[in-house]
């Protein structure tokens, strides 16, 4: 009877041993396939940013874009009003250069 509760609890225990190594296995796949996971989520996260980075470049170049085209004929009319002040400061030069003769 002794023999056979012996028998019984190293039955048992090779069991637990056995489940024991099968969760062990079982763990160390669920720990492999966590890390590629986690690596899998920083490239995800690394290209995202990457990502962020070119729209934001690509909205700053189109509204460089737009303002350079609104700018333009803002530009021409500068333009134009600075050959006018300069045709008017040389004309008045004259007139100084005539009125001290």
């Amino acid at each position: 009877m002794v023999a056979e509760q012996l028998n019984k609890v190293v039955e048992k225990t090779q069991r637990l041993i056995d489940l024991c190594a099968a969760l062990q296995e079982e763990n160390d796949l669920l720990n492999l396939e966590n890390q590629s996971l986690k690596v899998a989520v920083e490239a995800s996260k690394t290209k995202v940013l990457d990502l962020e980075e070119k729209l934001r470049a690509l909205k700053l170049a189109r509204s460089l874009e737009s303002m350079a085209g609104a700018e333009s004929p803002a530009n021409e009319k500068t333009l134009d009003i600075k050959q006018k002040i300069s045709e008017f400061v040389r004309e008045i030069d004259k007139c100084i250069v005539l009125l001290k003769k």
